[in-house]
């Protein structure tokens, strides 16, 4: 038996942003909130199935059936979703060998496949673009560029070749690149890449873009030998340059074709390249990009002079500088700036530099500051903080920075117009990071907060047994008052959505948890406090024991029975009585352990109840007495107390408004099994007769709920029984055939021969 916390949910339908104001935020909800498209739903069904649907090859590959063929598109799509969710391995990889797939954009980010099945699954297609960005180092760098050139086609054909941060042999020395002549872009940001692979880069005759980012290059001027058509040139964070700055410039200033110039630098180098840069008026005539974010001595004035004189100009990159905050950037038609001056100019950052950490700490750290007191919706920037979180997730600061934004964003009813999908996601990604930084207690504490919110705890998907064991763990931390209330409120919500068998598997949290509510409660009664924390409190421990036999046994174990009579006997509030009375029908219902409640005390306060005003606590003391009454072992030496007992609890019930009338508690029920014993005690009415008032009043508020739980628990035979039995209360009889006239009102289709 458990009492939800919720009986009043905020409505579930989220209000788009104004497309008028927030284009953006109005693109995400409308993408976040759509359903996936066929198109993924099957791949991921073919993904999650690829072991049962493939057969296995002598070399213990996986092999498509013979009559399998897939179009490039979806081929495409089929390995991107593949690498995505993790599952390209050597084993699954040998899918794409043969023609029954024809790829052409090739993504194996990240993936820890080797050298032979790169070369067998991929290298015989017309491959154009390849991204290999952070791939495992059993396939290096070298011999990716060996195998692309074992194909011929793709020498002369590959467009696009990304390899980020992905290894190179220590013994390795020049990489040659040279015989994939038709390749146009290029990115080797964060790859021991030297002068000499520049040289060698720069003679392909249609090379266009270049990232040569946070490389071992010490010297630029190869790249005089491709002046003519780079476009793109992406050299961030080139810590090992040995040119004097006119030099770098001279070099630059011949590029005359680019359009687009990253010289972006951390911060704490304090690089003045772009400072100088700036200065210069015959450079770069063409440009319509330049990002110098990071760089030292650079001023609004210089930066607004520079593109002033090119106004062709469409994207300056600024910041972690002191540029970006004068009129002319946010008045400047058709200029994006990525920079920390305000909302506009942070969202550009986070979409720029969503690879970088360095700038995606700075970043979000704007974003924090911004959004400290937000009362706008803005799913956009969540789902931009999102990305963050996911591409650096061993990184401390963002992680701690983006778990304080999305705690920003997500803060009192601003949840409510974010989709679900995205809210699962945010969430997910928080407890990734807790795993990863387990010791950091900020980032914890910034996790347990999102979880205060009722939007993501009620609604939004996660793993809640993952977030149970952390909650508990917390709990147990004894930390200031107000973070204990959290967690306390946070479990008693978990409890209710863990199924049985997760309560089971909680083990060491479970028992940790009951120890510390129930000294928390025991500290409340010794200081006569009805706080919220005590509310809070009772609720957790309800439901925690809530059809938990080993919850309910460490409650016993832990002197919970008397912590419990002396709140009884301290606090005469309904709503704390109820709970109380709560608890101990979940352990009434343990055969085991229910003669542990056939005391003196408790007896006496469960007999005084049955009579209270209140409804709900009159329901609860009777629910615990017609339990402990079915079984007449505990009461051999006290048959005199127990039928009086059952006396009292008939005409009580008796006196009872209809069983559909309200209570304050909103009971609800896991299973019906507890009361199919009740149900089959014609021997005594009144336990019998509670156990249907008790059903008819949760099938007639949640009829769709608890009727279907009738058929799947086959409930109905008891009803029947009743209904037919000859002995049977005529009080019983009415309640069982208003069960059962229910029932057909709202499940017509059930075709049961039980069903009388």
């Amino acid at each position: 038996m458990v009492h939800f916390l919720h009986p009043g949910l905020s409505p579930r339908n989220i209000v788009p942003p104004d497309a008028q104001k927030d284009a953006l935020g109005c693109c995400v909800v409308q993408e976040e909130a759509s359903p996936y498209s066929l198109v993924n739903i099957c791949l991921n069904f073919l993904i999650a199935n690829l072991e049962k649907l493939c057969s296995e090859r002598s070399d213990g590959t996986l092999c498509l059936p013979e009559h399998w063929s897939f179009p490039q598109e979806v081929a495409d799509r089929f390995l991107g979703v593949m690498t995505w969710q993790g599952k390209l391995t050597d084993r699954t990889a040998s899918i794409f060998q043969g023609n029954q797939m024809k790829l052409k954009l090739v993504n194996i980010q990240k993936a820890k496949i080797s050298t032979a099945a790169f070369t067998k699954a991929f290298c015989h297609h017309k491959v154009i673009e390849l991204d290999a960005t952070a791939v495992h180092t059993d396939l290096p760098i070298p011999d990716i560029i060996s195998g692309l050139c074992s194909n011929s086609w793709i020498q002369q054909n590959l467009r696009c070749l990304l390899l980020d941060s992905t290894s190179i042999p220590q013994d390795s020395r020049l990489l040659f690149f040279g015989q994939l002549t038709g390749l146009r872009v290029l990115s080797v940001f964060n790859v021991c890449f030297h002068s000499e692979d520049l040289a060698n880069v720069s003679q392909l005759p249609k090379l266009e873009s270049l990232d040569i980012s946070n490389t071992m290059v010490t010297n630029i001027s190869a790249l005089l030998a491709c002046k003519d058509r780079l476009k793109s040139l992406t050299m961030h964070y080139l810590k090992c340059l040995t040119m004097t700055k006119p030099q770098i410039l001279a070099v630059i200033r011949e590029l005359k074709c680019l359009l687009h110039l990253d010289i972006s630098d951390h911060r704490q180098l304090k690089s003045d390249l772009a400072f100088h840069l700036l200065q210069q008026k015959d450079i770069l005539p063409n440009v319509v990009s330049l990002d110098i974010s990071g760089g030292s001595c650079i001023t609004d004035g210089a930066v607004e002079l520079f593109v002033r004189q090119r106004p062709a100009m469409q994207f300056v990159g600024l910041l972690a500088t002191d540029a970006g905050y004068s009129d002319f950037f946010t008045t400047k038609q058709g200029l994006r700036v990525a920079g920390g001056a305000n909302m506009s100019q942070i969202s550009e950052a986070l979409s720029r530099y969503r690879n970088r950490s360095c700038f995606m700490k700075e970043a979000l750290y704007r974003l924090f500051t911004e959004t400290f007191s937000m009362q706008v919706t803005m799913p956009a920037i969540l789902k931009l903080v999102a990305v963050g979180m996911r591409n650096h997730p061993l990184d401390l600061p963002v992680q701690f920075t983006a778990s304080a934004c999305a705690l920003n964003l997500t803060r009192q009813g601003l949840a409510r117009g974010m989709p679900v999908r995205l809210l699962s996601e945010v969430t997910c990604l928080l407890f990734k990071a807790l795993k990863n930084f387990p010791h950091y207690q900020q980032l914890q504490k910034n996790c347990l907060l999102s979880l205060t919110n009722s939007r993501i705890l009620v609604d939004v998907p996660f793993d809640r047994f993952d977030a149970a064991k952390f909650v508990m763990r917390w709990l147990c931390k004894h930390e200031n008052p107000k973070m204990q209330t959290m967690a306390v409120s946070i479990t008693s919500i978990l409890a209710l959505q863990l199924s049985s068998e997760q309560t089971a598997q909680l083990k060491e949290e479970l028992f940790m948890a009951v120890k510390e509510l129930l000294a928390i409660v025991k500290q409340k009664t010794t200081e006569n406090l009805d706080d919220v924390t005590l509310l809070f409190t009772l609720k957790a421990l309800w439901n925690l024991t809530d059809e938990s036999p080993a919850a309910c046994s460490h409650f016993i174990e832990n002197q919970g029975l008397a912590i419990f009579i002396q709140v009884l006997e301290t606090f005469s509030e309904s709503a704390i009585q109820s709970k109380v009375l709560g608890l101990w029908n979940n352990i009434a219902e343990v055969r085991e352990l229910s003669s542990k409640l056939v005391t003196e005390d408790v007896v006496k306060h469960i007999s005084s109840l049955l009579h209270s005003k209140e409804m709900e606590v009159s329901y609860f003391a009777a629910g615990i007495i017609a339990h402990l009454t079915s079984d007449t072992q505990p009461w051999m030496s006290h048959d005199l107390q127990r039928s009086a007992l059952l006396q009292d609890l008939y005409a009580t019930i008796q006196n009872w408004p209809s069983s559909s009338c309200k209570m304050t508690a909103l009971v609800t029920y896991r299973s019906f099994k507890a009361f199919f014993p009740l149900l089959g005690n014609f021997s005594q009415p009144a336990v019998q007769l509670w156990a249907l008032w008790a059903m008819y009043h949760v099938c007639s508020k949640n009829p769709s709920k608890y009727c279907r739980m009738l058929v799947e628990e086959e409930g109905l035979q008891f009803l029947c029984d009743i209904q037919e039995h000859s002995e049977a209360d005529a009080q019983a009889q009415r309640i069982a055939t208003s069960i059962l006239d229910d029932f057909r009102m709202h499940f017509m289709n059930y075709q049961r021969p039980s069903l009388c």
